[in-house]
C-alpha cells in the first residue's frame, strides 16, 4: 500500500505525553514527506468526518504544539465504535477516510480505545495503536503514567504541611480501578505510610493498628508534639472479603466499567469511626503532648482530598514527553513499512519494537513481590505481611531501557 497521508486520533482519558506523541508522529510523517491530520475529538470525530474537516498537521501548525502540556490538542472522546447504533458504521467510516484520502490512523489510547484499534484493524482498516494510559496497567509502559506518578508524588507531598501543622491524618484517592500502579509508585515517591492498592483485600483492622503506632510514636517523639499519617488510596480497593470500599449503584461508562469515587472520604469516615471506639487510647496520647482539650481536641482530625484530574492536566514529565515523540514516530515508522494492527512498545537500541494488540491491552497489575519490599521498608498495604521478605537474587549482565 503507497501511503501518502495519515491520520492521528487520541481517545480515552488525558494525560501527560499525549501533545508529544502527536508531535513525533507529525515530525516522522512530514520528514517522510508524508502528510499528517489530526482527526479531531477521538472516535467520536472518526465516526463524524462527514461532519468536519481532519487539521493538517504542516510544520508551521506542528511548531505550535506545546509537547510539555499534558492533554491533547487533538481532544477525545469515550465512543466504542462497535456499540453505535448503526449497522453501517464500519463502511461509514471507511468511505470517510477515503474521502479525505487518509490511508491509515495512529491511535493514541488505552485498554478500551486499544480494543476499537483491534476491531477497526478487524475491519480492515490501518492502524497503529500507541499505548497511553496514566494507569500504567497495560503490558508496555504507557504514555502519561510517569507524569501521574510525578504529581500524586508532589500533591502529596505538599500535603505533608498542612498536615503536620494541625495533627492530621491525610487520606488522598486516586485513580486506578482494577491496578494500582500510579497509587503504588506515587505513594512511594512521597513516603506515603500507608498505600492501598485494588490488587490487595484491604483489613482494616491492619490499617488502623499501623496508623495509632506511627502516629503515636511521631507524636511522642516530637519536641514539637506533632505528627501527621499519610494515605494514599486508589479508587478500586475492596475490603478483605472482595467487596467495594465504595457504593456501587452510580452505573457503568460507556465501555461497561463501574463508574468509582469516594473511597477516600470511606476511608476517613472509616478512620474516624475506629478512633471514636478507640477514645481513651487518645485521651492519654494528647493529653501527655498537651493536645487534649475536652470536647475540642480529643481525637487525630482526618482529612480526605480527591485531586482527582489534577493528577492528569498540567505539565507532562521529560519522560513522557520522550516517549511520547517515540512512539508517535514509531508508529508512523511501522505505518510506511506495512506493519499494522499492532502497538507500540517503544525504541531499544535502535530497534522499534511492537507487539500485538491483544496482548498489550491485557491487564497490568502491581507485583506483590514489589509490595513485599517496602513493606519491609515499614509501608503499610492494609494486610499482615504474608511472609518474611525473601527476594530472588540474580545477576544480569544487560538490561533492556526504552529510553
Amino acid at each position: 500500500m503507497s501511503i501518502k497521508k495519515l491520520g492521528i486520533i487520541t481517545s480515552g482519558g488525558d494525560c501527560g505525553g499525549l501533545n508529544a506523541a502527536i508531535f513525533g508522529a507529525a515530525k516522522m510523517a512530514l520528514a517522510n514527506n508524508i502528510k499528517m491530520v489530526a482527526i479531531p475529538n477521538g472516535y467520536a470525530g472518526l465516526y463524524n468526518l462527514d461532519k468536519i474537516e481532519p487539521v493538517e498537521l504542516d510544520l508551521k501548525r506542528v511548531e505550535k504544539i506545546r509537547t510539555n502540556i499534558a492533554g491533547s490538542v487533538a481532544g477525545h472522546s469515550r465512543v466504542k465504535i462497535s456499540k453505535i447504533n448503526d449497522d453501517d458504521k464500519y463502511k461509514k467510516i471507511k468511505s470517510h477516510l477515503k474521502k479525505h484520502h487518509i490511508d491509515g490512523l495512529v491511535i493514541a489510547g488505552g485498554d478500551d480505545t486499544g480494543s476499537v484499534v483491534l476491531d477497526l484493524f478487524e475491519h480492515e482498516i490501518q492502524c497503529v495503536h500507541v499505548p497511553k494510559t496514566m494507569d500504567l496497567d497495560l503490558q508496555p509502559y504507557s504514555v502519561g503514567g510517569d507524569s501521574t506518578i510525578y504529581r500524586i508524588a508532589q500533591f502529596l507531598n505538599d500535603l505533608h504541611t498542612t498536615g503536620k501543622t494541625h495533627n492530621r491524618a491525610i487520606v488522598m484517592e486516586v485513580f486506578g480501578r482494577y491496578s494500582g500502579h500510579t497509587a503504588f509508585r506515587g505513594g512511594i515517591a512521597a513516603d506515603a505510610d500507608c498505600i492501598l492498592i485494588p490488587e490487595i483485600g484491604i483489613d482494616f483492622d491492619v490499617v488502623y493498628e499501623n496508623f495509632k503506632k506511627v502516629f503515636t510514636k511521631r507524636m511522642d517523639k516530637s519536641d514539637l508534639h506533632k505528627a501527621t499519617y499519610t494515605i494514599v488510596v486508589a479508587e478500586g480497593i475492596k475490603d478483605k472479603d472482595g467487596n467495594f470500599f465504595v457504593d456501587i449503584s452510580s452505573g457503568t461508562d460507556s465501555f461497561g466499567h463501574q463508574k468509582l469515587g469516594g473511597v477516600g472520604a470511606n476511608i476517613s469516615k472509616t478512620l474516624q469511626d475506629y478512633s471514636r471506639e478507640d477514645a481513651d487510647y487518645w485521651r492519654s496520647v494528647f493529653d501527655r503532648n498537651g493536645v487534649f482539650i475536652e470536647g475540642i481536641n480529643k481525637l487525630p482530625e482526618v482529612r480526605d482530598l480527591l485531586p482527582g484530574h489534577l493528577v492528569r492536566c498540567g505539565h507532562s514529565t521529560p519522560y513522557d514527553v520522550s516517549f511520547g515523540k517515540q512512539c508517535g514516530g514509531a508508529a508512523v515508522t511501522l505505518l510506511l513499512n506495512g506493519i499494522t494492527g499492532v502497538t507500540v512498545a517503544g525504541i531499544c537500541e535502535g530497534e522499534i519494537r511492537y507487539m500485538p494488540i491483544k496482548d498489550a491491552i491485557k491487564q497490568r497489575y502491581v507485583n506483590l513481590k514489589d509490595v513485599e519490599f517496602y513493606e519491609k521498608l515499614g509501608v503499610c498495604f492494609g494486610r499482615k505481611q504474608v511472609s518474611e521478605y525473601r527476594p530472588d537474587l540474580k545477576q544480569v549482565k544487560h538490561i533492556e531501557r526504552y529510553m
